[in-house]
């Protein structure tokens, strides 16, 4: 065989490995990704749950456990609220804080939004930390921009200044439940047991969503 030849089979034969692992690579990505073990028990963690939005017989339950200075936590957020409006009659959502120590203002938010929760505003409170989250997420004093989102909120300040200085015992209780749950990273999400790390897409969320109900009634999407 001449050196022609064998140089033209080798190139052939990098050009096949290489398109191999591009359609390795590519069909990895066009699949949901869950961690491979096995779920944790959906009871334990939407027991004593505070913060919850819809019906918790639905078919489908999504606990998030969330930091509100972690990055990819705001980037997670608004496909959060979108899969929460399109299957409102097939979700439970739960959220669950898990303040990093790597992120020095992560707790302090997690009282602020709980404060804001003591006047029925936690949710609100949360949307608005994720979207100003570049405002405060550094601060040396957040205190003063969750206290400007309290007043957009139409919050009682007085109260919500006192509430923020409280030790919230379910921040604590999250964080814990969170660890027996095998969390590591925020955000994690555990839809009906199963655990999902890092920021789930739409696409996903809804496979997900339409895959566990697909053998019970029609899933139901709002207008």
């Amino acid at each position: 065989m001449s050196g022609e030849n064998k140089f033209l089979i080798g190139i052939g034969v990098v050009t096949l490995l290489v398109v191999a692992v591009g359609i390795f690579f590519f069909s990895s990505k066009q699949s949901v990704q869950k961690v491979d073990n096995s779920p944790f028990d959906k009871a334990q963690l939407i027991d004593g749950a505070k913060h919850f939005k819809g019906d918790p017989g639905a078919p489908v339950t999504i606990v998030e456990f969330g930091d509100l200075q972690c990055p990819a936590c705001q980037a997670a957020q608004p496909i959060v609220r979108k899969i929460e409006e399109k299957y409102s009659q097939n979700i439970y959502f739960v959220f669950r804080h898990y303040p990093l120590t790597i992120h020095k203002n992560s707790e302090i938010a997690a009282k602020a939004s709980e404060a804001a929760g003591d006047q029925g505003k936690f949710f609100e409170m949360v949307d608005l930390m994720y979207t100003n989250q570049n405002e405060w997420a550094q601060d040396v004093n957040p205190r003063e921009n969750f206290q400007k989102y309290a007043t957009q909120l139409g919050l009682n300040l007085d109260q919500f200044n006192q509430n923020m200085q409280k030790n919230w015992d379910n921040i604590k209780t999250d964080y814990a439940l969170g660890n027996r749950a095998g969390v590591q990273s925020t955000p994690t999400f555990f839809i009906n047991g199963e655990k999902y790390p890092g920021v789930v897409d739409e696409g996903q969320f809804q496979q997900i969503i339409e895959g566990i109900v697909q053998n019970q009634e029609p899933v139901k999407q709002t207008p």
